[in-house]
């Protein structure tokens, strides 16, 4: 199985989710965003086809990674390749964040037609969902680039059957005389 690939992968990646993460730059996007920040990624014959196995490979290699990062062009346009992908981060232990111009509601309506994008939500542990909207755009959004645009625990969504956005965890720092602590 082959996906089209906009770059090779991103490792040490500090602002596409928390942790250090490795980005998977999927090529083509039936979107088309004013504004998008990725506009070379829209055209669904550029790229690279690349082996599905061989970016498993380069993911195992991979030391010091907290999760990998789906994001392009919009991956869920190849949902056979980035399942096959997801299972394989999650066998690593690996969190797996996702981004795409569709909402949750249209992935679900996707979803009946290709059955393996439900199956792909389950891999997923949080979806950044919603086109990029320039005039809702916000450099000080988290994770986002417009207030439109919704960060989803997909376990927990899945679980309720309700859009359940993502909530950072704080872990306190012992020691510290007033409660701090970090985000992750």
């Amino acid at each position: 199985m082959k996906i089209r690939l906009a770059a090779d992968l991103q490792t040490d990646s500090i602002v596409d989710g928390p942790g250090i993460r490795t980005v998977i730059w999927t090529q083509g996007c039936p979107h088309q965003c004013p504004g998008c920040h990725n506009p070379m990624t829209h055209s669904f014959e550029d790229g690279c086809l690349v082996d599905v196995d061989l970016i498993k490979e380069e993911i195992s290699s991979l030391s010091h990674q907290t999760g990998v990062t789906f994001s392009g062009g919009d991956p869920m346009c190849q949902p056979e390749a980035c399942l096959a992908l997801a299972k394989h981060c999650k066998q690593l232990n690996l969190d797996v964040w996702f981004y795409t111009g569709y909402t949750y509601e249209q992935i679900v309506q996707l979803a009946k037609q290709r059955t393996c994008i439900l199956e792909l939500l389950t891999y997923i542990d949080v979806l950044v969902d919603g086109k990029f909207i320039l005039d809702e755009k916000s450099l000080n959004l988290e994770f986002k680039g417009s207030r439109n645009q919704r960060v989803i625990d997909v376990p927990r969504t899945l679980e309720t059957g309700i859009v359940t956005l993502y909530e950072r965890k704080k872990i306190p720092i012992k020691g510290n005389k007033k409660p701090q602590g970090v985000y992750i």
